[in-house]
């Protein structure tokens, strides 16, 4: 069976990789939320968000498009502050006392976001327009996140103006304070109260849900967690915060950005042709995740020739509507948790790898069925024994996010790109920046990969 051709956003042959991106940093402010807000507050981690503790902060970079770029940054601050009221823990710093079990999220009158202020005289049409780019290129627009062994701030954001033409908002969220529900959930609602003229109320979608206790940890996984942390690097008081790094790629100048969308059209053909090669009785996972995902992961698999005998990819499923009882949508933190789907590298490789893409991503969802802690009490200390493996996929982010919805008054984003993923190597997914139920996908790979890639995802099924 044919199937059509997707839309590679990226595309290699059309355009020169930019490099050397030109930024100057106008300032860098401290913006507190908004005076008269709420007393101190204190939040103590979850064991969902002592999953991701010491692990890398999500970068997120969004790009707006406007002739009129005098107002932006006034604007884009006080609607910061005004958010910051709803959102206070955002403002404040993660710290473990020596008199607590965990760390704890705490804001204090006086805490404020750190803003980094900058302008870049930069081609802002090749920005936007989805042509590849050297994977180091967005990093001077998205800021550092301020981490120290016995700190940690919540967040950082960076407002970069492109005189006349536009501007962007590249975000750095702590991931052991908040999963990307919550993360995208803030800059919607900043966006709304910045687009509403200031108004200080926010949609009951958007209104944070603060409290813990709706988190039920009967098995003590928190204090689990926590003593795995401390024993770490064989010490048994280990309270350092600090970020894990992951190893730098040799060839870190030759890493390719690119963009992938898979059109509501082609994702139906996927699940066509799955459909015309299963068995009467089966009844695989056909999601537009599962789709997605398993053809992402048969293009990478074959572009960078792997060779080991199995292969793996992890994707979070957000519990919060899975949890018993469920907790609210808006619940503020982590409330997620990993699956591993797995499969033979050559089966992967051969005539109906989608197929066996799918099936092992059906095996892995089909697994909450269990319960979704189940087996939890090793997600920390031996989630995957990552030896085993020639080459393991991970996902970031999510279609169901919506974050092309994230109007501040100046429309939609033209392009949304999660930059962390030069770092961890993973797979991003996002809602289409083109809307009708499409889905993007971004990945960072090596130039000759990019290139093998972008081919085999335009092309027939291989």
């Amino acid at each position: 069976m044919c199937i059509v051709k997707a839309s590679s956003i990226s595309s290699l042959s059309q355009s020169e990789v930019m490099a050397n991106l030109s930024v100057k940093k106008v300032e860098v402010c401290r913006v507190a939320p908004k005076p008269g807000s709420s007393e101190n507050q204190s939040l103590p981690l979850t064991f969902f968000d002592l999953c991701w503790l010491r692990f890398q902060p999500v970068e997120r970079l969004y790009f707006y498009q406007t002739s009129s770029t005098d107002s932006v940054l006034s604007k884009l601050k006080t609607s910061l502050s005004l958010t910051l009221q709803h959102f206070l823990p955002l403002a404040g710093n993660l710290t473990w006392p020596q008199d607590s079990l965990k760390p704890v999220l705490s804001y204090v009158q006086g805490d404020a976001v750190s803003l980094t202020v900058a302008e870049s005289d930069a081609d802002f049409d090749h920005l936007i327009n989805s042509i590849s780019l050297a994977a180091q290129d967005f990093s001077p627009l998205v800021p550092q996140l301020d981490v120290t062994d016995e700190r940690a701030a919540a967040m950082a954001l960076q407002i970069t103006v492109y005189p006349n033409r536009g501007f962007s908002i590249g975000t750095a969220m702590h991931h052991a304070i908040l999963d990307g529900r919550t993360s995208t959930s803030f800059v919607k609602a900043w966006a709304h109260i910045c687009k509403h003229e200031e108004a200080q109320a926010l949609p009951s979608s958007l209104v944070p849900f603060y409290d813990r206790t709706v988190v039920k940890d009967l098995a003590g996984l928190g204090e689990l967690y926590s003593i795995h942390h401390q024993n770490k690097e064989g010490r048994t008081d280990n309270r350092s915060l600090s970020i894990v790094s992951f190893p730098k790629a040799s060839d870190r100048e030759e890493l390719i950005r690119g963009t992938f969308e898979f059109t509501r059209a082609f994702i139906q053909t996927l699940r066509g042709h799955v459909v015309s090669k299963m068995a009467s009785d089966s009844s695989l996972h056909l999601s537009t995740f599962s789709l997605v995902c398993a053809y992402t992961w048969v293009c990478m698999v074959k572009a960078e020739e792997i060779k080991g005998e199995k292969t793996v990819v992890i994707f979070g499923v957000d519990s919060r509507s899975r949890l018993d009882p469920p907790i609210p949508a808006t619940y503020f933190g982590n409330c997620i948790v990993g699956r591993v789907a797995v499969a033979e590298t050559k089966g992967l490789l051969g005539e109906d790898g989608l197929v066996v893409a799918v099936n092992a991503i059906t095996e892995a969802v089909r697994s909450l069925e269990k319960g979704v802690l189940d087996g939890a009490e090793n997600w920390v200390s031996k989630f995957l024994n990552f030896s085993l493996y020639d080459r393991i996929y991970s996902i970031a982010g999510s279609h169901r996010f919506e974050v092309y919805d994230t109007d501040f008054g100046w429309g939609r984003p033209k392009r949304v790109e999660v930059i962390s993923i030069d770092k961890t190597g993973a797979i991003s997914l996002s809602d289409s920046k083109n809307g009708g139920g499409g889905v993007e996908v971004g990945l960072v790979l090596r130039k000759q990969y990019m290139e093998v890639f972008d081919a085999l995802f335009a092309s027939p099924v291989h």
